[in-house]
């Protein structure tokens, strides 16, 4: 009798028990779970509860700054004591007052009027319930929303994944310095090529990465304080005389923000493009390192110092496989889908408003994880190379070859420089070299048949391929701190 799948299944899985139902705490995705230790300090950002945490500071901090401008006739001014009692809502925000949250949210089925209700519960507490109206006064959820998320994507860059970027990049810095002097064959390719050093090529992704992290660093994080449709109606009504767009400036720029002057319901998101954007060509940048130093290692020229009690293989013992650089290049290209995703999705909203950024906001901590877990396995995986400089020299030692491009060249400029026989040099150099192994001394022989000068003559003598790396080792030590 022919079974379906579903009836076939139940035969022969055991009876378990669902992992949902009995341990709640266990995660879906592999950042809450495997990995969490390497993104664990993105939590105090960007998680739900920091969200929260961050909406009740901009609430309370608003609370403050109309007490303080005295917006409204009747406004008291709030005593040193009151202040920090305010303050001290969002500090001793923790486990407990998460769950309170929760279920205050569970009632109003809306996050940002569960934070209202929240912090109205502790006015009477501080002398304060007079002014329970003042809680999220003027404001539609996105004035609190935009600049929530504006802090801890700011804070988030700032103490989290610049570090880690920083800390891979010291490490790429060192081991561009230590090797500036390493000669190396190149491969254009994947072809044997005029020489560098690889300490030189390492350098290169120093400096790249360098100057996208500069651009990171000097990123604006914008946010906004005008109400419904960005128009301060409901402001003006309750308040005509005021200054609500100098108000609202002195505010955002209070909270450690750039002032956006105008926006829709919504913050416009270009900034947060701008960041993901260089954030995702960072990784691209980091991604290629991870492909060329897998290479490397796969070809012998970099040796992994093996980890104690590690295994490689469960069945080839003498294995040391480069997993950090394939962890690496599998999260940067999941950071880098996320990342693209919100870069494109954020900047577009319906008219003045939809709801599809608040969906994606919610994700930018996934996207940002898997970046901070791509650097620490690279930061990690850099400090398990050895440079096997025995097996790069062996490998420049049997393509002398490249060579040809050095001689064609002295001999374009002899010609110029009026000496005789030296014709078509790019052409008989082809002829000799092209899909030819050609070693030292069939190299010496043609040489020494030019005619060349003798200065010229016996410069290209001394030349081998270690030594024809032009001024790489120069470059390296430059450009690779």
């Amino acid at each position: 009798m022919a079974h379906s799948i579903d009836s076939a299944a139940s035969t022969v899985s055991p009876t378990r028990v669902r992992l949902a139902d009995a341990q709640p705490q266990i995660a879906l995705g592999a950042l809450d779970g495997r990995y969490r230790g390497a993104v664990a300090p993105l939590v105090d950002h960007l998680s739900e509860a920091a969200l929260n945490r961050h909406r009740i500071h901009v609430e309370v901090e608003w609370f403050i700054h109309l007490c303080a401008e005295q917006v409204l006739p009747g406004l008291p001014a709030l005593t040193e004591e009151q202040v920090s009692g305010l303050r001290g809502i969002v500090t001793e925000f923790g486990t407990a007052q998460l769950e309170e949250l929760g279920a205050i949210e569970a009632q109003t089925h809306h996050d940002v009027k569960a934070v209202e209700y929240f912090i109205a519960r502790r006015l009477e507490g501080l002398g304060l319930s007079e002014l329970t109206p003042l809680v999220h006064f003027a404001c539609t959820s996105e004035d609190i929303n935009n600049l929530s998320y504006a802090l801890g994507i700011r804070d988030a860059v700032a103490e989290v994944w610049l570090p880690a970027a920083r800390t891979t990049l010291e490490g790429l810095a060192t081991l561009a310095q230590d090797a500036a002097e390493v000669p190396m064959l190149s491969r254009t390719h994947g072809q044997p090529a005029t020489p560098t050093t690889l300490g030189k090529e390492v350098a290169v992704f120093v400096h790249r990465l360098r100057r996208q992290l500069r651009r990171i660093e000097s990123q604006e994080f914008l946010g906004k304080i005008n109400g419904a449709t960005g128009t301060y109606a409901a402001h003006l009504a309750a308040a005509p005389e005021a200054d609500w767009p100098g108000l609202a400036q002195r505010f955002v720029e209070k909270l450690g923000l750039t002032f956006n002057p105008l926006t829709t319901q919504i913050e416009s998101h270009d900034y947060q493009a701008e960041l993901y954007a260089d954030m995702a060509r960072f990784n691209r940048i980091l991604h290629g390192l991870c492909v060329d130093v897998w290479s490397y290692i796969s070809i012998g020229f970099f040796r992994q110092i093996p980890v104690a009690g590690a295994t490689g293989s469960s069945t080839m013992p003498h294995k040391v496989n480069p997993i950090r650089f394939e962890n690496a290049e599998a999260n940067l290209e999941i950071s880098n889908a996320l990342l693209d995703a919100l870069a494109s999705t954020l900047v577009e909203s319906r008219w003045q408003r939809d709801l599809t950024d608040s969906s994606g906001q919610r994700n930018i901590g996934t996207a940002m994880g898997h970046s901070v877990l791509a650097l620490s396995n690279m930061s990690k995986g850099l400090k398990q190379l050895d440079v096997a400089a025995d097996v790069i020299a062996t490998d420049l030692d049997s393509n002398w070859e490249v060579l040809g491009e050095a001689i064609q060249t002295v001999m374009r400029a002899e010609a110029i420089a009026g000496v005789d026989s030296m014709e078509n040099p790019y052409e008989r150099l082809k002829e000799l070299t092209r899909g030819r192994r050609v070693d030292a001394e069939k190299l010496k022989e043609f040489v020494t048949g030019l005619g060349l000068s003798k200065e010229a003559e016996a410069r290209l003598a001394q030349l081998t391929p270690g030594g024809y790396i032009g001024l790489a080792a120069a470059l390296a030590e430059q450009f690779g701190r």
